[in-house]
Order: structure tokens, then sequence, then C-alpha cells
């Protein structure tokens, strides 16, 4: 049974990852001062590498013309004074160009990166950094810091929060507060934990945020104010700090990760793209319901019909906040509670992936999903 953590072991868990943190970062001996923390910085492309056709086309640009080695040459010598930053050119494209193949290969690139490094920026498009976000938090292996940023308007408009962003961003790694945090996404000054941020508007700067959970914290010129911490520093220092998606070990032998779609419901939605998905070869499906995860009838029977056939459901809701429960009695569909359907996607993909026990994965839904703070 889970319980919400009671506030004397809430504070004790921060200070665990307080201290931890803070050891990591531990002064070399017989030179005087604390030698500068080294931040590999991994460019991925989207708005922040943007070219605007002149300096006020905020959005008629061309994204991912800049590479990150020039972004990052651009903020000297004001970053040389935080950390000794490296880059790394991933790709250059948009966010939403990139594939689930992609993906595993970029958590290879962090993994790599933080073996050499005390901490890694990454740098995406906005449009789906949500999930580069979350498939990060849920398949790099380091407890070391992990900050994604972006931007809304392109490296070369007048007003641009690109540069900010990226300076920011290495701030926060090479400060290593956010040590055990998992990964974590740095714009607008706010930074968010990558279980909880969603983008919420498709033009505003101040678009992400946490819902009701909140921003972990703000950075304020030279102050960092991380004000709470996501759920999984109770774990810090032990090896159940790491999710069981191990993509080394779950894809050893070159096989394709699992196929997951999301299947949105309406008003008389059909059950037509459920089956659709199901015919084609899904080993999952979500589904993006109304209210608390209801589905329309002609859905309802069609993914009937695709448990029959071997499909795994999870069930969430389109509305954007709130938690879909689920029945343990129901085969076949497991309850995503507050996660958005894009990131239900994700951790069924990493779960089909990781084994096929039912059982097992509604645990993972019910424990890596909701990510609360345990007693024990």
């Amino acid at each position: 049974m889970r319980i919400v953590h009671r506030t004397a072991a809430l504070f004790s868990t921060f200070a665990v990852a307080a201290v931890t943190a803070l050891s990591s970062a531990s002064a070399q001996p017989g030179n005087g001062k604390e030698e500068l923390p080294e931040v590999a910085v991994i460019g991925t492309g989207g708005t922040i590498s943007g070219v605007s056709t002149d300096r006020v086309s905020f959005q008629n640009y061309q994204s991912g013309k800049l590479a990150i080695s020039k972004m990052v040459d651009e903020l000297r010598p004001e970053v040389d004074g935080l950390a000794k930053v490296t880059t790394e050119q991933f790709g250059n494209k948009g966010s939403g160009g990139y594939s689930i193949a992609d993906y595993r290969k970029l958590t290879a690139s962090v993994d790599a990166a933080l073996k050499k490094s005390d901490a890694v920026v990454v740098t995406t498009g906005t449009d789906t950094m949500e999930e580069f976000a979350y498939w990060l938090d849920l398949t790099v292996r380091s407890d070391k810091p992990v900050v994604l940023t972006g931007s809304m308007r392109p490296w070369t408009v007048i007003g641009t929060d690109a540069p900010a962003n990226l300076y920011n961003a290495i701030k926060l790694a090479a400060s290593r507060k956010t040590k055990c945090y998992g990964t974590v996404v740095m714009l607008n000054d706010e930074v968010q934990a990558a279980r909880e941020v969603r983008k919420t508007d498709a033009l505003r700067m101040d678009t992400f945020t946490s819902g009701s959970s909140g921003r972990l914290g703000v950075i304020d010129q030279d102050n960092i104010r991380l004000n709470r911490a996501p759920a999984r520093v109770e774990s810090c220092g032990r090896s159940s700090w790491r999710t069981p998606f191990d993509l080394d070990r779950i894809t050893k032998d070159g096989k394709a990760l699992p196929k997951v779609e999301i299947a949105y419901s309406y008003q008389d939605a059909g059950g037509e793209a459920v089956k659709a998905f199901a015919d084609s070869g899904a080993d999952g499906i979500v589904t993006a319901g109304t209210g608390a995860g209801g589905i329309s009838p002609a859905m309802s029977t069609a993914r009937t019909e695709a448990v029959k056939k071997g499909v795994t459901f999870t069930s969430t809701t389109r509305t954007g906040s709130g938690a879909v429960y689920g029945s343990t009695s129901t085969t076949g569909v497991i309850g995503a509670e507050d996660l958005t359907p894009q990131k239900a996607r994700l951790l069924l993909l990493l779960s089909l992936a990781a084994t096929d026990d039912e059982k097992q994965i509604r645990e993972w839904f019910a424990t890596l999903g909701t990510a609360q703070f345990t007693e024990g």
C-alpha cells in the first residue's frame, strides 16, 4: 500500500539528496578552490537553433540551422565561469522529427556523456520536449543531473528566449542541485519535473507548466531556488533509484521496441482507430478518454476485441489533469493515474519491451507512473 510521505520524512529525503549533491561538488585537495564541473551539452535542434527570416520573424524561421557548438560559443565567456562545457551535435531538426529508435540512441549518448561529465544539458524543440524529457527520465541510468532546454523563439530574433534558456540550463546543470531528480526541464526561468511537465500554449514563452503538481523551482539570476523535488529522490544513492528500463538489456538482441499508439475519445467516437491500430500490429494502445478515462461504446467494443488479440491498453484522460485509476479486474486495461496520454505511451512502450507480465506492468504504472513519496 502506498502512503503519502509525512512531512518530517519528506524533509529528511530532501536532506539526503542535498548532502549527496553537495558531496559530489567537493573542492579538490590542495588547490584552495573548487574545480569547475564538467557539463556536456547535446544539441538535437528545434526552435532554439532556428534562424529567422529577419529580426522580427518570431514564427517564420528555419528550425535546426545553428550548431550547438556555435550557440555555446556565443555564450562565452559567461558559461566558462560556470563549467567546463563540451558540445555534441546529436541531430539538428524539430523535436517531432525524431523516432523512438532515435530516442534509444539519444539515451546512449546521454549515458556516455555522463560517464565523462558531471551533468548533461540536452537542447531540443519544444513541440515534443515533454516526451524527450520523460523518455530520458525513464531510461538514463546515471543519477547525475540531466537538464532539457529549448526556446519558443529562434536564436536570431529580438527578444529571443533562446540564449537565456541555454545559459540557465548550463547554470542549473553545473550547480548539480538536481542530482537524483532524474531529468528536468528548464525554460522561462522555471524548473519542471519530466514526469509532470507539459506544453500548454502553442506560442507563449510561459508555455510549460506542471499542472497541479507545480514547478520544482526557479532561477533568479544567481539564485537557483528549488522548492520541492520529484519523489524519486527518496531512493537517492540506492540501486532502486534506477528504473528497470535498461535499454542495453531489454534490447540487447537488437529487436525493435514495441509499437504503442494513442486513440482519442470524443462524442460518438468510432472504434475504427482502435481496430486499425490492433490490426496493424500495435502491441499496446493508450486511450485518451473523457473525464476519468471514459471511452465511447464503439471504442469499448473495439478495445475488448483487441485485448483478445493480446493488445495491452492503458487508460488516460484527455482533460489534462486528474487521475484514471482503472480496475485490476479488467484484464488488459491498466489505469495510468495522472500521466498524460503521451507519457503513458512511453511508459507502456518500455514496460512491454521489458516484460509481457501484465501484473508487473500494473505495478510499474502504480509505482514509477505515479511516483508518490512512500514510507519505509
